[in-house]
C-alpha cells in the first residue's frame, strides 16, 4: 500500500508585481473574489495580515466560520494559516501562499500550497474526504483567479 500524498501544491507565472498579488492574498476580505475552492464566502474589512500570530476570520460558503491563526509570514512573499472553528485547535491542514520574483520585471512565479500532512488519521471521516478533495486543480483554479484579478489591477494602473 502506497503512502497517501497529504501536500498538494499548484503554481504558476503571474504578469504582476508580487506585492500587487500579495495584497489581494493578505487582505481575507478580497479572498473570496477569487477562491477557486468556492469555498470562501465573505471576510470581514480590516483584517490584513502583517505578521504571523494574528488570526483572521472568513465565512463559509457552506456556512460556518473558520479562524484562521496565520504562522508563516513575510511581507510580499509568504503566508500560511491554519484554519478551525472559532475557539478551537487547528485541524491540523495548512494552507501556504509563497511568491517569488520571475526572470523579469513584473512576473512573479506564485506557489499556493494545501498541506494535510498535520491532519490525524482519527479525523472524522467527512474531515479527511474533504482534504483528499483539495486537488491541484481546485487549487490551480486559485492561482489562475488570483492571477487574473492581479493582472487586471496590474494593467489598470
Amino acid at each position: 500500500m502506497s503512502e497517501e500524498t497529504r501536500i498538494v501544491t499548484a503554481e504558476r507565472l503571474v504578469r504582476a508585481e508580487p506585492e500587487a498579488i500579495f495584497e489581494l492574498i493578505a487582505d481575507p476580505a478580497l479572498q473570496p473574489s477569487w477562491d477557486g475552492n468556492d469555498n470562501l464566502a465573505e471576510a470581514p474589512a480590516g483584517q490584513r495580515v502583517t505578521g504571523v500570530g494574528q488570526t483572521f476570520t472568513m465565512e463559509l460558503t457552506v456556512g460556518g466560520t473558520r479562524e484562521n491563526p496565520v504562522v508563516e509570514f513575510e511581507e510580499g512573499r509568504r503566508i500560511a494559516w491554519k484554519p478551525s472553528p472559532l475557539g478551537e485547535e487547528p485541524f491540523g491542514h495548512l494552507w501556504r501562499w509563497e511568491l517569488e520574483p520571475g526572470a523579469e520585471p513584473g512576473v512573479t512565479l506564485v506557489r499556493h500550497t494545501y498541506d494535510w500532512s498535520g491532519l490525524p488519521g482519527t479525523a472524522e471521516p467527512k474531515r479527511i474526504a474533504r482534504a483528499r478533495g483539495t486537488t491541484a486543480e481546485k487549487l490551480q483554479a486559485s492561482v489562475d483567479r488570483l492571477a487574473a484579478a492581479a493582472e487586471s489591477a496590474e494593467g489598470a494602473r
